[in-house]
């Protein structure tokens, strides 16, 4: 090669290293630009979801009443506050009854939302109509649905127990028993969650492709194999949305339960998200009312992470 070959493919390369330094800018241009169109989004959930997540749990560690509006002095005292809350005797029974409402919640709602989601996927006169009329629990405001169900379960002049004294039944004490309350909150609790079960159920059964069931059909994948083989395994993503959101909605009902019971009697519908709202609002501690929900934020967090963590390893059939 003579010297001026030598010298052009030294130049060369030098261009061409040159252009492969330059690459990066565009790169980086492109990595700003992006994060620039996030900022909004990010900007929002830190200041409405984030600043009062992080708000509350510095109150949960201080001593803040109604005296810290006034005087802006919150003691500092650690721990005492979760100590408290977990030292009360109240406080295994709260935990008792979420576990009983919310288990009990989801697995009626989840059931019968999927049977109705089934129903409803058959094409029949009027389906459409009923399927909105379905909605109609969940667009009611709660607190009006708690009053409604409230005068409904009356003991003394409930129309369900006017239904049941006609086949010889006694009243029975739906909200008024310790027994037969919380029985009765889940009850109208599962009324207002099925709507949302059948809603999002039927759209993720609209997008199972009919192929599948034609061609499962030729193999003798009918009825009840058809749901284990294809609906089932084909819905899986949906059904790991439902129970999650679900579940994070349910342990935070408050308002359904003070409609109906107030969270008594003697305790029996008290839950740690009503539990919360007395000691905040009720009681005025909010230290304490802090500490309960940032327990209550952990045991959703922790659930969801359970639980779409086992769905994820479930092997595809």
């Amino acid at each position: 090669m003579t010297s001026a070959n030598l010298r052009l493919a030294v130049a060369g390369d030098s261009i061409e290293g040159q252009g492969r330094r330059k690459t990066p800018r565009p790169r980086l241009l492109r990595r700003w630009t992006q994060w620039l169109f996030c900022l909004p989004a990010i900007l929002f959930v830190a200041v409405f979801f984030g600043y009062p997540i992080v708000q509350n749990i510095v109150m949960s560690f201080q001593e803040y009443t109604t005296e810290t509006f006034y005087t802006g002095e919150a003691p500092w005292v650690g721990l005492a506050n979760y100590v408290t809350t977990l030292s009360s005797g109240l406080f295994t029974t709260t935990v008792v009854n979420t576990a009983l409402f919310t288990v009990g919640s989801i697995v009626f709602q989840f059931t019968i939302g999927l049977a109705l989601a089934l129903f409803f996927k058959r094409n029949f006169p009027l389906s459409a109509i009923l399927r909105s009329m379905l909605l109609l629990p969940w667009l009611l405001p709660l607190i009006a649905s708690s009053a409604v169900w409230k005068w409904i379960l009356d003991q003394e002049s409930g129309v369900l127990n006017q239904f049941l004294g006609l086949f010889g039944i006694p009243a029975v004490p739906w909200l008024v028993s310790p027994g037969l309350a919380l029985m009765g909150v889940i009850g109208v609790n599962i009324w207002l969650g099925i709507p949302f079960n059948v809603a999002i159920l039927y759209s993720g059964l609209q997008a199972v492709p009919k192929e599948l069931y034609e061609a499962g059909s030729l193999d003798g994948a009918v009825g009840w194999k058809a749901f284990r083989h294809i609906t089932w395994p084909s819905i899986r993503p949906v059904v790991s949305v439902v129970i999650v959101l679900g579940v994070v909605y349910t342990l935070k009902v408050v308002d359904i339960i003070l409609g109906l019971t107030g969270g008594g009697p003697a305790n029996s519908t008290q839950t740690l998200a009503t539990n919360a709202y007395n000691k905040s609002f009720v009681e005025f501690d909010f230290g304490q009312g802090a500490a309960l929900s940032n327990i209550l934020i952990v045991v959703s967090l922790v659930f969801a992470m359970v639980h779409l963590y086992i769905s994820r390893r479930e092997p595809a059939e």
